[in-house]
């Protein structure tokens, strides 16, 4: 479901300004057109369902006239299909893993090949590249990617098709060393943001997960962030089998851990509450997954203001477990949509994202609330200000899900 803009969707459909491109623009010029479609979102208040937006054209530009339930007037309608909205976001990805085969299969297993497959040496700029293409060609350019390389990041800061936030990625499971690499990634971190340019990504911060970061590291991360208002996205409660190594220091990822010799001492808490323990949540991190959590974990992220980011497709491939949609909505904690990386999922379109999570949530997600977090929802995962589209304004910002 590529997204294409409303107004070069209305060219390809014979809805442009003017049949003569040099034509003086005048009153008799202007014309109205209406298209409807199953969601239509303004970025204003909520989503609606079979709604329409009209706009006014002209040899020289667009605007919007009004967003409503109905064409007004008894005017004719132009179908767009499945939605009309400001540009969605694809709030998490890992671009450098783009030329990784998808591998689907159990959780432990998938990560271990993911490790596998950067010591092949095929996880850097070259696969990012392909992975940027991929999104352009998508029409989903608004990004939070996960960066694990310098010559990654430097190229995400200078390509001028994306915005968005790139993360810079931390592991360090070793309490010993946590304010040597806490040091490294502040002098890093202070690099990349000089080469950040208005309009760009910005940079961030990720350490990685909960369990393969020192708790003294975490804590370092967490409050520097929230000192210098760097956005910070964590991986938490993707697998059950991370549940089971907090809480009792046992099973698949401990066995794995062992092999590795990866230290870790259990918490007897979940993910959620362990972070919060540290005192993480405190800046409202950004939160990737979250499946495996209770009640008291979505109480514990609404509460400290975490935005969280659902991968569907992904918790899919990688036997992850349901995302528990309901209860973030009967909360009301900003969810956002993510691709994760080409090996736990087919493809990069974040709208395939939400095609996937109406199936599989089916009457407990109201499709304008889908469409609403990959829009509002993706821009606050990433500290951005959403879009808003307002009458009379230009049709640039509006989007048609193709």
């Amino acid at each position: 479901m590529p997204v294409r803009s409303l107004a070069g969707w209305l060219d390809e459909n014979g809805a442009s300004g003017t049949d003569d491109p040099m034509q003086l623009p005048s009153l008799s010029a202007l014309r109205r057109y209406t298209v409807g479609a199953e969601v239509v979102y303004d970025g204003l208040g909520t989503p609606r369902g079979g709604g329409v937006v009209t706009v006014q054209r002209s040899a020289v530009g667009s605007s919007l006239v009004s967003v409503g339930e109905k064409a007004n007037d008894g005017a004719e309608v132009i179908d767009a299909g499945f939605a009309v909205t400001p540009l969605p976001v694809n709030a998490h990805t890992h671009l450098d893993l783009s030329a990784m085969p998808f591998t689907p299969g159990d959780y432990v297993g998938f990560i271990e090949a993911v490790i596998d497959h950067g010591r092949s040496g095929l996880r850097g700029l070259s696969a990012a590249k392909r992975g940027i293409d991929e999104l352009v060609a998508a029409g989903t350019t608004v990004i939070g990617d996960i960066v694990t390389s310098h010559e990654v990041m430097e190229h995400l800061l200078s390509d001028d098709r994306l915005s968005g936030v790139a993360y810079w990625e931390v592991v360090g499971p070793d309490p010993d060393r946590a304010e040597e690499l806490f040091e490294t990634t502040r002098a890093a971190v202070d690099r990349f943001r000089q080469r950040q340019r208005p309009g760009g990504m910005i940079v961030g911060v990720s350490p990685h997960t909960p369990h393969t970061v020192s708790p003294r590291l975490l804590t370092l991360l967490a409050g520097w962030a929230r000192a210098e208002g760097l956005p910070l996205a964590i991986h938490v409660a993707e697998s059950q089998a991370e549940v089971r190594l907090h809480s009792s220091g046992d099973g698949p990822i401990a066995d794995s851990f062992r092999r590795f010799g990866v230290p870790f001492e259990p918490s007897g808490s979940s993910p959620v509450a362990y972070l919060e323990r540290l005192g993480v949540l405190e800046g409202g991190p950004t939160l990737v997954h979250m499946v495996n959590v209770d009640e008291e974990d979505v109480r514990t992220v609404q509460r400290r203001g975490c935005a969280v980011v659902h991968c569907p497709r992904s918790n899919e491939a990688l036997a992850c477990g349901r995302f528990p949609w309901e209860l973030y909505a009967k909360h009301g904690v900003d969810v956002a949509f993510g691709t994760d990386s080409s090996g736990s999922s087919p493809d990069l379109d974040v709208t395939h994202e939400v095609v996937a999570a109406r199936s599989m949530h089916g009457v407990k997600a109201n499709v304008r609330g889908l469409v609403r977090a990959a829009v509002k929802g993706g821009y606050r995962a990433l500290r951005l200000e959403p879009p808003r589209v307002t009458r009379g304004a230009p049709i640039d910002g509006l989007y048609v899900w193709t």
